[in-house]
Formats: structure tokens, C-alpha cells, sequence
């Protein structure tokens, strides 16, 4: 009785791998010590190989540990002592059209996310949540990769896809922890650059949404909408003689004079095209030292859709928008202007956001970030949504994305709006 029980069990696991419908991968797919097998779920895969260990010449990778499909579906398994593998062992496998990929088993890995870190979340006390939260770039077990996790609690499953997977949210369901509402998922062998999203599968309606990633660092331009994985941050920052003056300056009693400005705005090329931030500083600098002014207050940079909005409609609030260049080219701006000893505020929005479908709007098929009654949670006026401050997790949000500009950025101050 037991074992037919078991074999159902895992029966009704398989199917819903399949119908992209189960909160625990981890309870299917990689290795199963006790049955002593390996299982993959593959949907664009024709054959797949077990690679054992790492080799030092790729070259010498043979096919001799096939596994073997599960009838009628893109599930495979290899039986065998798994003990005489590696820890991450690798799976070779070929699509359709011939073509080869090399990667390390996702579901070999280990949860991340510390349970603290997890627990101050949920009490809205981990102010840098951006340092869990997204995707970031991680070495487990000497294998590199990126590390994602956002925050959906009313998702009955949460993967990442992106151009890494066809962007089919089948192939890398991620795993859920627990009350907390996160999920998350370590992707071995992905670089910087790599476009995703996170697809999530509501729990009480069955809805299913693209979602950008509310923490991601960059963005593709608009109007795509994709998030992009970034590097370890590696620019070199010039202005340290600036950020130790504003350390030891009676701010409050110095004169300020502050010029206002919209990065879009102020200046085109020649052909009526956006600057770059680098071009941006230059000439600000060049216009703005002669004139006496002691700060530059520069409206939204946050990641935005619409161009009309001046970027007061955010949707990527811990990435400086494309449309003026990369992360780097923007910490240029502020470490340029500050060596030429002018402060940067920023504006920043934490009021409202957009209804975008791409965005934070009812996230995870409910209302996550904002108020469900709308009386309460939008701004009719404008048609933006209000942000729900009593959820622990939204402050959490909020409080992180204002130290962020404040850290990474070396922001001097922002200006709150609306």
C-alpha cells in the first residue's frame, strides 16, 4: 500500500512539473538519494548525458551515461551510484536541430536565501533587501552563476526565463520558501547580460504574468521590457576627497544653490538623440561651475516606460534608466560632477507607480504592492497605483530602494516626490 502510494505520489509531482503548475521542483527534478537516480525535465532536449565530473579538456566530454526518457514527455532520468559523481555533476544534452549545451544541474544546489535574512524580511527590518532580493551574480561550490529571487506570495509556482531557456517558464521553476512568499532559484553557468523575466502562476486564479524583476540593477530599453543580469559592481570611484568633505561639512548652515534638471531634456545631439551620462557631465560641469551653483537636482533617472512621464512613472527602482547609457556610465556622471565639486540629488518616487502589465501592478495576480481597495491604492487623477506602506515587505522595498542611490550611487540626497 505504502509503495503504491508513493508511486502516485510522485505520479502526481511529474504531472504537475508538466502542467508548470508545482511549488517544489526540488521534489522532482535533480538527484534522488534514495532511489539513486538523476531526473531532468527538459523540454527542448532530443538526448541527454550524464557528465559525471569536470574535465579539463572539454573535448574528452564522452556520451556513454545516457538517461533515458520518461515515456511521452521531457522528463529523463539516469539510474546509477550517485555517490561516484560530483556534487554538481553536468548534463550534456541536444535539441532538435543538433545543437549541444553544457550545463550544471540547477536542482543539485542547495538553498541560498538565509533564513534570517528571510525572517528580517517578513519583519520589514532588512533595510538593504537589495542585497537578497533580484538577481545577483554568486559563486556556490566554486561554480558561478546568478542567483534570483523575488517575492510573490500568492504564486502557486514562479520561474525565470529568459534567453537562456527559450524563454520557456517550464525549464527553471524556482523554489518556494515557505510562508515567507519568496522564491528563489541558483542558475549555474549564466553571465552577465542575460535577459529575464520572472512568468507567475497566480494560485487562486490560475492567472499567468510576466513580470520584470522589481529589483533588477538594468533594464532593456524601452519598450522592451526585459531585465538584464548584471556584474559585481567593479567601476572605480575618483571621488573620495568629495565624500569625505560631505562627511565633515555643517550642510545645514552652507549655502546651496541648486540647479533642477531633466536628463532627457536639457540637451540632444545633433541629430535630436539622447547624450550619454559621460557627455551629460561634461557639459554640465562646463556650464554649470561658472555660474556658482552647488548641486544638480536631477528629475527621476529610476528605470521608466514612458518618456512623457520624465520617469515620475517608475517601474525599475534600483536601475538607473538606459536611455543615457549603462550602471558605469551613470556612476561616471556623479563621480565627474563630484570631482568637480557639484552635489547630485535625485528626485525619487515613492507615491505611485504605473499600471505597466510588465510591472509591480497586482505582481503576483493580487494586489502585492499596492492597496486592494481602489478608493485607497490608486491615484484616479493620474493613473497610477499607491503603494500599500503597511505591508512590511513594501517598506522593506521603499526603504531599499532610497539607500540604494544613497550606497551604490554615492547620491548626495533625494528629493521626495509627490
Amino acid at each position: 500500500m505504502i509503495s503504491k502510494y508513493k508511486k502516485s505520489s510522485l505520479h502526481d509531482d511529474i504531472s504537475r512539473i508538466i502542467e508548470a503548475k508545482h511549488h517544489d521542483p526540488f521534489a522532482v527534478l535533480g538527484p534522488d538519494y534514495a532511489r539513486q537516480l538523476v531526473r531532468v525535465y527538459l523540454p527542448h532536449a532530443e538526448q541527454v548525458y550524464l557528465v559525471p565530473g569536470e574535465t579539463e579538456n572539454e573535448q574528452q566530454i564522452t556520451k556513454q551515461f545516457p538517461f533515458t526518457r520518461l515515456p511521452d514527455s521531457y522528463f529523463f532520468e539516469w539510474e546509477g551510484d550517485l555517490e561516484q559523481l560530483d556534487r554538481h555533476y553536468r548534463i550534456l544534452w541536444t535539441d532538435r536541430s543538433g545543437y549541444e549545451s553544457l550545463i550544471h544541474d540547477p536542482y543539485s544546489f542547495a538553498a541560498q536565501l538565509t533564513d534570517f535574512d528571510l525572517h528580517l524580511y517578513s519583519e520589514g527590518k532588512l533595510s538593504k533587501c537589495y542585497n537578497m532580493l533580484g538577481a545577483h551574480p554568486r559563486e556556490v561550490d566554486g561554480i558561478k552563476g546568478i542567483l534570483f529571487s523575488t517575492w510573490a506570495p500568492n504564486a502557486e509556482r514562479v520561474s525565470v526565463k529568459g534567453d537562456f531557456n527559450h524563454w520557456d517558464g517550464r525549464c527553471h521553476p524556482m523554489r518556494s520558501r515557505g510562508s515567507t512568499g519568496v522564491w528563489e532559484l541558483f542558475v549555474p553557468d549564466l553571465p552577465a547580460g542575460t535577459l529575464y523575466k520572472f512568468e507567475i502562476l497566480n494560485h487562486h486564479t490560475g492567472q499567468l504574468l510576466d513580470k520584470i524583476d522589481p529589483y533588477a540593477r538594468q533594464f532593456e530599453l524601452r519598450p522592451s521590457t526585459a531585465s538584464i543580469t548584471t556584474a559585481e559592481n567593479s567601476f572605480d570611484w575618483q571621488d573620495q576627497e568629495w565624500m569625505t568633505a560631505r562627511l565633515e561639512n555643517q550642510w545645514l548652515h552652507a549655502p546651496m544653490s541648486v540647479y533642477e534638471m531633466h536628463l532627457g531634456s536639457w540637451q540632444r545631439d545633433d541629430q535630436g538623440h539622447f547624450l550619454n551620462y559621460r557627455e551629460i557631465a561634461h557639459r554640465l560641469v562646463d556650464y554649470l561651475k561658472p555660474l556658482g551653483f552647488t548641486h544638480i537636482e536631477v528629475l527621476p533617472v529610476t528605470e521608466h516606460p514612458l518618456d512623457a512621464s520624465w520617469g515620475y512613472q517608475a517601474t525599475g527602482y534600483f536601475a538607473p534608466t538606459i536611455r543615457f547609457g549603462s550602471i558605469d556610465d551613470f556612476k561616471y556622471f556623479v563621480n565627474y560632477c563630484h570631482q568637480h565639486q557639484l552635489g547630485i540629488l535625485v528626485d525619487w518616487v515613492p507615491a505611485h507607480f504605473p499600471k505597466d502589465a510588465h510591472g509591480l501592478a497586482r505582481f503576483d495576480g493580487s494586489a502585492l504592492y499596492e492597496h486592494e481597495d481602489p478608493r485607497i491604492g490608486e491615484h484616479q487623477e493620474w493613473g497610477t497605483l499607491i503603494y500599500n506602506y503597511g505591508r512590511n515587505e513594501v517598506k522593506n522595498f521603499l526603504f531599499s530602494s532610497a539607500l540604494f542611490w544613497l550606497d551604490e550611487f554615492h547620491i548626495d540626497g533625494l528629493r521626495v516626490d509627490a
